[in-house]
């Protein structure tokens, strides 16, 4: 009976990660050996199948114990590309290029009429990365909730005021290529994706005006959205695999570090990865530089995670070595929904031993 018990305890792991698994970057381990059980992340496999899910991988210490669906197809990121920027920020702060106390004023960073005041002006580079600007101007690839949720201008002072802004977010890719002379999507190549072997993003990227639905979306690795009736300032979109999204949360787990090159400063990351603000009063949910941050959980650690459409997400764990992430095929029809992500992380924490 013990032999049957194990020849079904391995058919089973072979199942969980079986597909797609020659596109991956990463070695292959037990659940088990993951501190997960095989027979309980089956429950997560339905799961996946039965909301429309594209693709989700799980690893352990940086080794995948649980693999589903196609993790070499791209999508796009959404809003996941903001830890992406606050990476690069860390990388070219400390190469001096960047600094967080610069104002707009001293930056020389305006918009399209009505134009910044003095008062927005005084924003600092430090209070763009919180997302507490107090600059309440239009932005490209706002969403409706956005828009009917932004104060009015004037209503708050820099670095007072928590409000998840695109106009911040779009103004922090202007002022990194500004003062780094780089171009977004070639920086993350460079300096982030071939250093830790990501296999699909290859940085190619496009200008696209006046967007209109995602079959006007270019068939790269990105592309910075500009609505110029709206704002100077482009939004930058990225398209990554699951792979590569999962490598770059690797990456964070192990505090910039990958091999024996540091890639991005650990004190960078530990600074981003606290929490400046509540986002969310009701689950504690704070946001640091790019990132959202989850209370401590005595059983899991820290958690730091961005989502993207409410249904793609990444979440790193350090304490304990865990990286998680989550994809929907988002340039077609999906009937995913943020609700279906709650319930999706209390499924796979339940198989948790």
């Amino acid at each position: 009976m013990k032999t049957l018990y194990f020849i079904h305890l391995i058919l089973l792991c072979c199942l969980l990660i079986s597909c797609k698994i020659e596109n991956s970057s990463f070695e292959i381990i037990t659940p088990e050996e993951a501190g997960f059980s095989s027979k309980k992340l089956k429950v997560v496999q339905e799961f996946l199948e039965q909301y429309g899910s594209a693709a989700f991988l799980a690893l352990y210490d940086g080794k995948v114990f649980f693999n589903w669906g196609d993790i070499a197809k791209k999508y796009p990121l959404h809003s996941i590309r903001k830890p992406l920027l606050s990476a690069l920020y860390g990388i070219y702060i400390e190469r001096g290029k960047i600094d967080l106390n610069h104002t707009l004023k001293d930056l020389n960073i305006d918009d399209i009429e009505p134009k910044l005041s003095e008062i927005e002006k005084q924003a600092k580079v430090i209070d763009l990365i919180q997302s507490k600007s107090g600059i309440y101007h239009q932005a490209a690839a706002e969403s409706s909730e956005m828009i009917i949720d932004r104060p009015e201008r004037g209503s708050h002072e820099p670095g007072t005021f928590f409000y998840y802004n695109n106009w911040d977010f779009n103004a922090l890719a202007t002022i990194f290529e500004q003062q780094t002379g780089q171009n977004i999507f070639d920086s993350f190549y460079e300096d982030i994706a071939q250093l830790i072997g990501m296999k699909h993003y290859k940085g190619s990227y496009e200008k696209v005006y006046d967007l209109e639905s995602y079959d006007d979306i270019p068939p790269t690795d990105g592309f910075y959205q500009y609505e110029n009736d709206k704002s100077l300032h482009p939004a930058y979109h990225f398209r990554m695999s699951t792979n590569d999204l999962a490598l770059f949360g690797v990456l964070y787990m192990k505090n910039g570090n990958w091999g024996d090159k540091r890639i991005i400063p650990t004190k960078w990351i530990n600074k981003s990865t606290m929490a400046y603000s509540i986002a969310d009063e009701q689950i504690g949910l704070g946001y640091g530089y790019l990132w959202y941050v989850l209370p401590q959980d005595e059983n899991l650690g820290r958690c730091f995670l961005h989502t993207g459409n409410g249904v793609h997400m990444l979440a790193v764990f350090p304490d304990i070595k865990l990286v998680i992430v989550h994809r929907v095929d988002t340039e077609n029809q999906y009937n995913f929904s943020l609700e279906n992500l709650f319930e999706l992380w209390d499924i796979f924490f339940s198989a948790r031993d």
